[in-house]
């Protein structure tokens, strides 16, 4: 008897961790992030290589094998510039920026640059949840946080990006808002760096927002609890 009374006590202890993340987790300083780095498989660049800061030297391997991996490097190496955890409203965050890396790893480049401006906001919702269920989150659980790339515009001088939040467990997307920020500084990769660095401070700023924004959404979708009976009044008799 005893040993079932354990077993349930434990059980009951551990249900939280195993339970299903929902949008409302997002939004819980308490519950743990990982950030997953910044992917870069859906980017695309809005111009030809001469227009993008360094020349036409520039080839899309060099972007893919060069600047994917620096550009992510860079929110680790500086995480007061870059900061991840202010991003979401946490005290810090567990980084496994390796887990976009090997997707970046494995984009095909014969179509990073682009002529195409509405290449600037070509992604869904729908598209990035679909991009988000192809990872492998190498064992990490729970609630992760990536960037992810959707353009880069030398005529707009910005960049646009996806903040994500996906529950790793069930590769649900629970949370993706899009964000277009201004490019700008010195080199090819600080010059695009910036927008990760805005896109940072935005998702900081727009948290409260988004999480009133998820709440009334859950909310609508809610269905409502039925009515309770009315209680028949009693009758009385007369004596």
């Amino acid at each position: 008897m005893k040993k079932i009374m354990l077993s349930a006590l434990f059980a009951l202890v551990l249900s939280p961790v195993f339970a299903q993340l929902t949008s409302a987790d997002v939004f819980k300083p308490e519950v743990p992030v990982t950030w997953l780095g910044i992917d870069y498989t859906q980017l695309r660049f809005i111009g030809s290589a001469s227009q993008m800061g360094e020349g036409s030297s520039i080839t899309p391997d060099q972007i893919r094998d060069k600047y994917f991996p620096a550009w992510n490097d860079l929110v680790i190496n500086e995480p007061k510039k870059y900061d991840v955890p202010a991003a979401c409203n946490r005290a810090s965050v567990t980084n496994a920026p390796e887990v976009a890396g090997k997707m970046n790893n494995s984009t095909k480049t014969d179509q990073v640059f682009t002529s195409d401006a509405n290449d600037f906001s070509r992604l869904t919702k729908e598209m990035v949840a679909a991009q988000v269920k192809k990872y492998n989150f190498a064992g990490h659980k729970g609630l992760g946080m990536m960037l992810v790339g959707e353009s880069m515009s030398k005529g707009k001088e910005a960049s646009s990006y996806w903040v994500v939040f996906v529950d790793m467990d069930t590769k649900k997307v629970l949370v993706a808002e899009r964000l277009e920020e201004k490019a700008g500084g010195f080199g090819f990769r600080n010059y695009w760096a910036r927008s990760v660095m805005e896109s940072l401070k935005t998702s900081k700023s727009m948290f409260p927002s988004w999480k009133k924004q998820y709440a009334a959404a859950a909310a609508a979708e809610t269905p409502a609890a039925p009515a309770k009976p009315a209680t028949p009044a009693k009758k009385t008799t007369k004596k």
